[in-house]
């Protein structure tokens, strides 16, 4: 099925519009997946579903964007990248009237988030992960992927061309960087 996989992105990186509709059947079940994953942390009473998510994020990746795939792994991290900038983008874009500045303790990584906190936490994140990329772009996309792709250790590794024990640092390192930033907002 790797196979498969890695053959449909070539094709669709050459311009096959068949081969995109292959793809995206052969990919939308774990496309939604990693949707949910996101959505959980997104505000309450976000319109946002995961069926538009995953076309927002299709159409980031492969119509408005020149992103070019090279395997499974990669793909799936670039969709939970791009899902990422949706969810800010549209978190953002709710909240431009309300300019309150109150930021939120995050403990993210440990735990779950009270669902009135959510957006602001998608916020706090991302901001604090802009910052990582800044300094670390391995660690910031570390985090993109287990975080937000829901990617376990090894497919981070696949994704990310490294070991899974630098991936088991970057998260130590990373988780650490951002409890610090974030609890700075505070």
């Amino acid at each position: 099925m790797s196979g498969d996989f890695t053959r449909l992105l070539q094709a669709v990186a050459g311009g096959d519009r068949g081969a995109a509709d292959d793809l995206y059947g052969l990919a939308y079940e774990e496309l939604k997946q990693i949707a949910r994953r996101q959505l959980r942390r997104g505000r309450p009473g976000e319109t946002l579903q995961t069926t538009a998510l995953v076309h927002e994020a299709w159409l980031k990746l492969f119509e408005h964007a020149k992103t070019d795939p090279t395997d499974r792994a990669h793909f799936y991290a670039l969709a939970a990248r791009a899902m990422r900038q949706i969810l800010v983008d549209t978190f953002r874009a709710g909240r431009a009237e309300k300019r309150g500045g109150d930021r939120y303790r995050l403990e993210f990584l440990e735990g779950d988030v009270p669902v009135e906190q959510r957006g602001e936490v998608l916020l706090a994140v991302d901001d604090a992960l802009t910052r990582l990329a800044e300094l670390e772009p391995r660690l910031s996309r570390v985090v993109e992927c287990r975080f937000f792709g829901g990617m376990t250790q090894e497919e981070t590794a696949v994704a990310l061309g490294v070991s899974e024990r630098t991936v088991r640092g970057d998260w130590r390192k990373a988780k650490a960087f951002l409890t610090r930033e974030l609890s700075e907002q505070e």
